[in-house]
């Protein structure tokens, strides 16, 4: 079948499993752009994002859910938990990311929830940590006991290896169909969010583990000015003591914090950015239904 005898696929699909499996890097890599961030520590994404991959023969928009959170049940975490589950009613297929060789009751808890009317891909990401490449096989038929996947794709997100191979196995799942966004899109989230994104990366990446967690970005003024964007961003914290740590000892943390975010939004925005960063005292905002609505948790 010639190349021009194909139908063009489109349709979305959601990335889910438990935090830090390796979800955010995949779609990064997947889509060949920064846009969802990513760090050691879990429950970075507390979002859905969409990551737009356009090849000639179909178009892939990713759905990157945060990962499912089975302990910590405030306000927030239960909003999160929402988010995944409404964002695999609105899917064409799923992949289900699972760390190569590590199988829990956490990893389980999320394969109760996916949908039995959708083509389920098991993604076992991490396998350049694997040595011996022959116990992968025995992992996924485990796995595989658990629930009936449509296939099973190891890769290695971080290297970006069988990537192109997982991308084959989905379009076979994706419904024919029409572009759903502009071929050149990478993501359907505005600047503004996706510099919120990238300064709450830097703030995960530069701080202590206790911090994030009780930290949020507001973006307060995001103008452009010729090619030049301006940005003013809050970061709201629980606690004097997280400000403090935040700031650091003359201004350095914040400082740095500040400029690698800066480079990151100039690297994803093409163009100059002015940056200016706060830090807020917001007392309990991570419990406080109203305050996540203005964040955007429904």
């Amino acid at each position: 079948m010639g190349a021009s005898t194909q139908p063009f696929r489109s349709g979305f699909i959601a990335i889910v499993g438990r935090p830090n499996v390796g979800k955010s890097t995949l779609l990064n890599h997947l889509i060949g752009q920064k846009i969802s961030i990513t760090s050691r520590k879990a429950q970075t994404t507390r979002h859905r994002i969409h990551g737009i991959y356009t090849d000639e023969h179909a178009q892939f928009v990713f759905v990157d859910t945060p990962g499912f959170q089975t302990k910590h049940l405030n306000a927030l975490n239960r909003g999160m938990n929402r988010v995944v589950t409404s964002s695999l009613r609105d899917v064409q297929a799923v992949l289900y990311v699972l760390e190569a060789l590590r199988y829990d009751e956490r990893d389980q808890e999320v394969l109760k929830l996916l949908p039995d009317n959708r083509p389920v891909l098991l993604v076992i990401n991490k396998i350049d940590e694997v040595a011996d490449k022959g116990q992968l096989f025995a992992f996924a038929e485990r796995v595989a006991q658990d629930f009936k996947f449509a296939g099973i794709v190891p890769v290695s997100a971080k290297l970006g290896s069988k990537l192109d191979e997982l991308r084959a196995a989905l379009r076979s799942h994706l419904p024919e169909g029409e572009l759903i966004y502009d071929k050149d899109d990478i993501t359907d989230r505005s600047e503004r969010f996706l510099a919120a994104e990238i300064l709450r990366e830097k703030i995960f990446r530069f701080t202590g583990d206790e911090l994030p967690y009780s930290t949020s970005v507001v973006i307060e003024q995001f103008k452009m000015e010729g090619k030049l964007r301006r940005i003013h961003a809050a970061i709201l914290v629980d606690r004097e003591a997280h400000k403090a740590m935040l700031i650091g000892k003359k201004g350095e943390k914040l400082k740095e914090i500040a400029t690698q975010a800066r480079l990151d939004m100039e690297k994803l925005f093409d163009g100059k950015v002015f940056l200016e960063v706060f830090v807020k005292l917001r007392s309990g905002w991570a419990d406080d239904e109203r305050v996540l609505r203005s964040l955007g948790y429904e």
